[in-house]
């Protein structure tokens, strides 16, 4: 088997890995959308929430850490850095690289979560940019898909 052939056996499972990440935080987005924005949260509520971050973390890390860079690999292109990577996909009219910087922020905010005076505050921001995330695997799984990378 050749090393290209190796990346492409390896980039499909990753996308099979975040299939999996990408359906458990659906399903915690949609707990987290009944639940509502809100001041005050009951203790399960707040454990909805809890979930509903860490699998955007986990995600977005998948996504960002194994995807990208796997893509980035099979079309021997150069990005060491992650906004390199994240202008490469914005040049390959993937994704915006705002959108990529942003939800990289967002998972660093939730990472060192002991920053934050109330955890609360970033619940918004996770919902929001969880449909972000989630518009941009279904734009690389397209883009894979059309350049026979999976």
């Amino acid at each position: 088997m050749t090393s290209e052939a190796l990346m492409i056996k390896e980039l499909k499972e990753d996308f099979n890995r975040l299939d999996r990440a990408v359906r458990v935080l659906k399903y915690s987005l949609q707990q987290c959308l009944k639940i509502g924005i809100k001041i005050d949260y009951s203790l399960e509520e707040l454990d909805r929430f809890e979930s509903l971050t860490s699998r955007f973390a986990r995600t977005s890390d998948i996504y960002t850490q194994k995807i990208m860079k796997g893509i980035i690999l099979i079309l021997r292109e150069d990005s060491n850095t992650f906004i390199d990577r994240a202008n490469l996909f914005e040049k390959l009219e993937i994704c915006g690289a705002e959108d990529l910087k942003l939800i990289r922020d967002l998972r660093n905010e939730i990472s060192h979560e002991y920053k934050i005076d109330d955890i609360t505050e970033i619940f918004e921001s996770v919902i929001e940019y969880t449909h972000k995330l989630m518009e941009i695997i279904e734009r690389t799984e397209v883009f894979a898909k059309n350049k026979c990378l999976i």
